[in-house]
């Protein structure tokens, strides 16, 4: 690849990161105080999970202890936060997610930290193999976020009103 290429790479992967960031944040904010079923919190994995397409091409992938690790640090760094600002509460009957005032300030500084992150990273690794690094990350946040929501959302279904 020559330089005009890298160059166009790596800006083409900002501007990507920041419309998905910001469509994360826009939809999040619309998201919020409304009602929530088993259904909504579970299909935003399984939709994501197509993204592990992307490990077909052979320029994206990357070895098994990367993945784990990206994972690992996704499920267990980057999940806690969005866990810890995410409450659901039963409001006349139905199940809503509350909208927290950090909540939005934490997306936007995992969205930052991941920015920073990715340009260290790229100095390793190509530009295709740091995006599946980051997917895989984002998956891992997702997924254990998403089942901690989970078992609130089963919990709260379970007491009487």
């Amino acid at each position: 690849m020559n330089l005009a290429s890298l160059q166009f790479s790596h800006i083409a992967s900002i501007v990507m990161s920041l419309l998905v960031g910001g469509g994360i944040i826009i939809m999040r904010l619309r998201a919020s105080n409304r009602p929530v079923s088993v259904r909504k919190i579970i299909i935003p994995p399984f939709a994501m999970s197509t993204g592990f397409l992307m490990f077909v091409v052979p320029d994206t992938r990357i070895t098994w202890i990367w993945a784990l690790g990206a994972f690992g640090a996704g499920a267990l760094l980057f999940a806690y936060p969005l866990i810890r600002t995410s409450k659901l509460e039963r409001i006349e009957g139905e199940i809503v997610l509350k909208r927290s005032k950090t909540f939005i300030v934490i997306l936007l500084v995992l969205f930052i930290v991941r920015l920073l992150l990715h340009d260290v990273m790229e100095s390793y690794i190509s530009i295709p193999q740091t995006a599946g690094l980051f997917f895989i990350l984002a998956f891992g946040m997702i997924v254990v976020w998403r089942l901690a929501m989970l078992r609130v959302f089963l919990q709260l279904q379970r007491q009487p009103e």
